[in-house]
């Protein structure tokens, strides 16, 4: 797994910290589903890196559930990639290296491609939503900030697939953004990453209004090919 950051040391207060503020999102139930979405979303803002070990003492306190619902909450994450059991070691966030990420894009070409192949008979709040993405993560770099314009291109990208109108493809894709969250983390910075492709989400969106889908699927190709091998090179360059 290379470098574990553990839970249980002093330096990771402040995340417990924040685990334990995330109890009232759990509700009465406090079921192992919600505890999985809300380690999810830790994972996926970068709270909880790559390589650290989730310690059921730690967790189970900071969230105040039994380790029978963190196990179960943990086995849903293994089902959806974030994170790895190692025997007698435990569990830890997955550390993705540049195969997965092929496989990431791999799959994100297929998901997105058939939004935007769908995107002539979108239903026109669907549209609106993927125009509503790319005004926002503009706006967001124009303030400087990046974690925003990131959020802003993930939300142009479910859009882009929304436009479908498959729930099943939805789900998928929110799945697959949890663990493109990870590689996105291989970057240096959240500017980094994001600012070459605002221009192209603008140009994607631009040439479907236009009713251009070839156009935009050439400009989507080669978006998601530059995304993909500047990943690959941070992580190779860093080791992975």
């Amino acid at each position: 797994m290379g470098q574990d950051v553990d839970l249980a040391r002093p330096s990771a207060d402040d995340t417990l910290g924040r685990l334990a503020a995330d109890r009232d999102l759990l509700g009465r139930a406090g079921t192992a589903q919600r505890v999985a979405e809300v380690l999810r979303d830790r994972i996926a803002e970068g709270a909880l890196p790559p390589g650290t070990r989730l310690s059921e003492q730690a967790l189970g306190a900071a969230l105040g559930v039994s380790r029978n619902t963190l196990r179960e909450a943990f086995r849903t994450l293994v089902d959806g990639r974030l994170v790895v059991h190692e025997m007698n070691r435990g569990v830890f966030v997955r550390m993705l290296d540049p195969d997965d990420v092929s496989d990431i894009y791999a799959v994100r070409r297929a998901l997105e491609g058939t939004g935007l192949r769908a995107a002539a008979t979108a239903a026109p709040e669907r549209v609106a939503a993927l125009h509503a993405a790319v005004a926002g993560g503009e706006a967001a770099a124009d303030a400087g900030d990046w974690p925003e314009v990131g959020t802003a291109d993930l939300r142009f990208h479910r859009a882009l697939v929304a436009l479908a109108g498959s729930p099943r493809l939805d789900e998928y894709m929110t799945r697959l953004i949890a663990e493109l969250r990870l590689a996105f983390l291989a970057m240096p910075s959240a500017r980094a990453l994001h600012e070459p492709f605002l221009r192209r989400n603008r140009r994607i969106a631009d040439l479907l209004a236009a009713g251009d889908t070839a156009g935009a699927a050439e400009v989507l190709e080669r978006y998601l090919d530059d995304a993909c091998e500047m990943i690959c090179t941070a992580m190779r360059m860093d080791g992975a």
